[in-house]
């Protein structure tokens, strides 16, 4: 198994479930920080949101986005999908749906509301630590 195999088995067992990750944008000169609910699939994270939030009007000025979370940050850019119920994020939405669905239902994810969308944060790269190993990836030659 090549190291990249390696820390996309640590990747998938750390945050392949609903997890708490922060999630960093650039408001104008600034730094913006929030903590999010995502899943990690192939080398991106995805959060449920709402495309006037904060973050999502952050994004659509300055791509760049950064997440961090149990031993792991990582530099990505960040990517507006679409409304939760666009017939193209059908398959994802039910994966999504069901890693979140502790929380899901609660009220605070309205599915009727067109401002209800997908992001997704494409990991471009980050470092992992585990169990003493340090592994520096770059996402897009991750599979090599």
């Amino acid at each position: 198994m090549n190291k990249y195999s390696q820390a996309e088995q640590v990747m998938v067992e750390r945050f392949g479930h609903d997890t708490q990750i922060s999630l960093a944008t650039i408001d104008g000169k600034r730094p913006a920080v929030r903590i999010v609910n995502g899943y990690y699939e192939d080398g991106a994270f995805y959060v449920v949101t709402r495309a006037r939030s904060g973050k999502m009007k952050q994004l659509g000025k300055n791509p760049a986005a950064a997440v961090c979370a149990e031993w792991f940050a990582a530099r990505g850019v960040g990517e507006n999908l679409g409304h939760v119920r666009d017939a193209r994020n059908a398959a994802l939405m039910g994966k999504l749906r069901e890693v979140f669905a502790a929380w899901y239902n609660n009220g605070d994810v309205n599915e009727d509301d067109p401002h209800t969308c997908i992001l997704r944060v494409r990991l471009t790269d980050g470092v992992l630590m585990s169990h003493g190993t340090k592994y520096e990836i770059d996402f897009a030659k991750r599979k090599a």
